[in-house]
């Protein structure tokens, strides 16, 4: 009786952990990479009008926390909503500092690794390889931004005959520049060349859209201009949108805020123009009867 009171109960704690581990509804859950005993995920969630007979543009969320912290769901209504304008929307869980004690170099490695595993698993996952966008905010910002421009920084395990590079680039206040006067720069000291998109910037770079807080306390916005003009020099395109008087994550949605969900929505909206100018989206923009659902 004691052994099946054991094993009842631990059936009970496998589920619950099973539970705990799937924060995401909706989303569909690979592991990308396996580094001893750590899995990394990827939480993918298809178009509401899905069809195995097509393939879908995808867009894949970094999240932020300064390359130390931070969530996988913090993109989370990000990527429900692309999924409901007709895109394949993924979150991808990383290394930090704080659960693995890593740096930001391991995080860009990771971040390249999710890039080629949706390449290398297009036809499964069904994606248009074409049109694969990354995002994120913040240092997740920059890994997007890292996946498109730093050459080097490939995990060894990589199959490096496979592109880690995106199509498009979507930026919430990203970390555009890794130098001497850039953020994080004791961290990097004389390899800020090998991990800053500011300095890897060239011809072919995806074209991008950044949005950022004229009082960002981390992110100046006269380095968010020179990331423009650099990617103009280099003649590709880097659409700049500043929002006066915010500071650093405005764009992220609060419940208890108008203004939350305002930068939110006008954010994604001008995200929703940008892609559906590459031809990634069509229709118009329904962001605003998104978050009235929301709310």
């Amino acid at each position: 009786m004691r052994r099946l009171r054991f094993t009842i109960a631990t059936v009970f704690l496998l589920i619950s952990l099973q539970v705990l581990s799937q924060p995401l509804p909706g989303f569909r859950t690979y592991t990308y990479k396996q580094i001893d005993t750590l899995a990394l995920k990827l939480y993918v969630k298809n178009p509401e009008s899905f069809s195995n007979k097509r393939n879908y543009p995808v867009i894949v969320f970094f999240f932020g926390g300064g390359w130390n912290s931070g969530k996988v769901s913090q993109f989370e209504l990000h990527a429900n909503y692309f999924a409901s304008r007709g895109m394949i929307a993924v979150l991808a869980d990383y290394r930090v500092k704080s659960r693995h004690q890593t740096t930001p170099f391991d995080a860009v490695a990771d971040a390249k690794s999710a890039i080629r595993y949706l390449r290398q698993h297009a036809a499964v996952l069904q994606i248009d390889t074409s049109k694969i966008t990354a995002s994120g905010g913040s240092a997740g910002g920059h890994l997007a931004a890292a996946t498109a421009t730093v050459p080097g920084l490939n995990d060894s395990k990589d199959d490096l005959t496979i592109s880690c590079k995106p199509n498009a680039l979507v930026l919430f206040n990203p970390v555009f520049d890794n130098g001497p006067s850039g953020y994080g720069s004791d961290r990097f000291g004389d390899r800020y060349l090998e991990i800053s998109p500011m300095h890897n910037i060239k011809k072919g770079t995806p074209p991008t859209i950044a949005f950022l807080g004229t009082k960002d306390d981390l992110i100046p916005v006269e380095t968010a201009q020179r990331y423009k003009q650099k990617m103009e020099e280099a003649g590709c395109r880097c659409d700049l949108f500043l929002y006066e008087d915010q500071k650093h994550g405005f764009f992220n949605y609060r419940d208890s805020s108008k203004e939350g969900s305002h930068y939110f929505g006008e954010t994604v909206f001008q995200a929703d123009l940008f892609l559906a100018a590459l031809g990634y989206l069509t229709g118009k923009p329904t962001i605003q009867e998104f978050i009235q659902q929301r709310q």
